[in-house]
């Protein structure tokens, strides 16, 4: 049923600023304003690669006003696209998950899905802009990763069978990537259950509980995004370079509203993804240019 990680949900007490933040870090784009009633808040929807991110500010009592009046900023909400927006309704009604309809949205029930606000939204194929390509992860963490494995393949109509045993001592958990369309595409729900308490997932985990940790970007230059980064004086962490240059980084919360932003270069996620070959067959390419 799902077929792209198409948008990130980020709660933020003032739009403007948090508009500028997603166009200086990822040359984001404006694309409209609006508001989400069932949210209580008021939206500016930005692209960045073929992604969009969606910046949620209180408009009035509801979900976003209570984790602004908590946290203050930081990822709300993951947001995937699908074939068929009626089919998707119909299926998670056949599975008992609890819905509401928003200007053309589907917002699912949290309580089905493991601290992780789900919006669904129609495929729309979109040409790219600014730095990344596009955003292809959300991790979820969880207390128990194989009941929230199972419930997600059924409620989302995902086969298990693609899916990707994932473990980290580094990072301090265990558990599985959702992937929907292997091998075209890395979209998926990393579902992490911690190891280690006294590490920063596992810290997070204890402040918050079951819920959104953080997202991952794709881009071809990692290295351009890091000069971005740097340009900026924002706080990011460079986690891997191989013959190919710069791979792998993380950005901060402090330097992007809140939120710690994985970013990837093409292909290299498939080493820890089930295909380590194909992300060494890229570096070994990508070298040569």
């Amino acid at each position: 049923m799902l077929k792209r990680v198409d948008r990130i949900q980020i709660a933020v007490a003032d739009c403007e600023l948090a508009e500028l933040a997603v166009a200086k870090v990822f040359g984001g784009e404006f694309v409209r304003r609006d508001k989400v009633a069932p949210l209580g808040a008021k939206r500016v929807t930005m692209q960045a690669g073929t992604s969009l991110i969606e910046l949620l500010e209180p408009d009035s009592s509801g979900p976003v006003q209570d984790f602004v009046s908590k946290w203050t900023s930081g990822l709300f909400g993951a947001g995937f696209s699908v074939s068929d927006l009626a089919a998707a309704a119909k299926h998670l009604q056949k599975c008992d998950v609890r819905f509401e309809r928003s200007n053309g949205q589907i917002l699912v029930d949290p309580a089905a899905t493991f601290g992780m606000r789900v919006v669904l939204s129609e495929h729309h194929e979109r040409a790219p802009v600014g730095a990344i390509k596009w955003a292809y992860e959300v991790t979820n963490v969880v207390r128990d990763w194989k009941s929230a494995s199972e419930r997600y393949a059924r409620i989302f109509d995902l086969d298990a069978s693609k899916f990707s045993p994932i473990a980290s001592k580094e990072f301090g958990y265990t558990g599985t990537l959702t992937l929907f369309n292997p091998p075209d595409r890395l979209d998926r729900v990393e579902i992490a259950e911690i190891t280690d308490r006294d590490l920063a997932m596992g810290r997070f985990h204890q402040r918050r509980g079951d819920s959104l940790y953080m997202f991952f970007v794709e881009t071809d230059d990692v290295g351009a995004l890091e000069k971005r980064l740097q340009a900026l004086g924002a706080r990011f962490a460079a986690q891997h370079r191989d013959e190919a240059g710069l791979a792998e980084l993380f950005i901060h919360p402090s330097a992007f509203l809140g939120v710690l932003v994985g970013v990837s270069r093409t292909e290299h996620a498939w080493t820890w993804s089930g295909d380590p070959d194909r992300a060494r067959r890229a570096a070994k390419e990508r070298s040569k240019v």
